[in-house]
C-alpha cells in the first residue's frame, strides 16, 4: 500500500474504488499504479525487488517524521505515507528526491521505476500491454503492430525522415 501511494504520487491516477486509500484519485485515468508499478518493482530485473519492504519501512518512517514536524495527524488504520494528504505526499517526495537529501539516489530510483511502468510498460510484452489498454501507452498514443504483426509508423517521429534509405535496402526494410 505504501509503495502504491508512492507510485501514485509520481504518476497520479484515479481511485480504483471509493475506499482506495493508496491511490489519491487526483487525476483522471490510470496512473502508475494502474500501469503496473508494483509489478515492475517486484521484477527481479530491477535489482531492488528484495529491498521493497525496506523501502516501504523507510518511506513510512520519513512520513511519520514529516507529519510530526508539521503537526499533522495520521490515521493509524493505514501506513503513515498513505495517511498523508496528496499535497503532503508530494512535498515529502520532493524532499526525498532533492539534490541535498542524503538518500536521494534511493528515492529517485523508485520514482524512475514508477515512471517506467507508466511510460513503457517495461514489465509487459508491448503487444500484450497495448491489447490490455495499458494506461501509459494509451495516453501517449502508442500504436500497435499492423495486422501482420509488424510495427510500422505512418509518420516520422520527428516529422521528417532523418536519412534517406540506402539504395540497396529491400522493400521489407532489410539491407541487401
Amino acid at each position: 500500500m505504501t509503495l502504491e501511494a508512492f507510485a501514485d504520487t509520481i504518476v497520479p491516477g484515479e481511485k480504483r474504488s471509493p475506499d482506495d486509500r493508496a491511490v489519491a484519485g487526483v487525476s483522471a485515468g490510470g496512473g502508475a499504479v494502474a500501469a503496473g508499478a508494483i509489478e515492475l518493482l517486484e521484477t527481479p530485473a530491477t535489482g531492488i525487488s528484495a529491498a521493497l519492504d525496506d523501502y516501504a519501512e523507510a518511506l513510512n518512517r520519513n512520513a511519520r517524521e514529516y507529519a510530526e514536524g508539521r503537526g499533522l495527524p495520521l490515521d493509524d488504520a493505514v501506513p503513515p505515507f498513505v495517511a498523508l494528504p496528496f499535497e503532503d505526499r508530494t512535498a515529502l517526495v520532493q524532499e526525498l528526491t532533492s539534490p541535498r537529501h542524503r538518500e536521494k539516489e534511493l528515492w529517485v530510483l523508485l520514482a524512475l521505476f514508477s515512471n517506467m511502468a507508466f511510460d513503457t510498460a517495461a514489465h509487459l510484452h508491448t503487444t500484450d500491454a497495448i491489447a490490455a489498454g495499458h494506461p501509459g501507452l494509451a495516453a501517449m498514443g502508442f500504436l500497435g503492430p499492423g495486422e501482420d504483426g509488424l510495427w510500422r509508423f505512418p509518420d516520422f517521429s520527428y516529422g521528417r525522415p532523418l536519412a534517406e534509405p540506402h539504395p540497396d535496402t529491400t522493400a521489407s526494410g532489410s539491407p541487401a
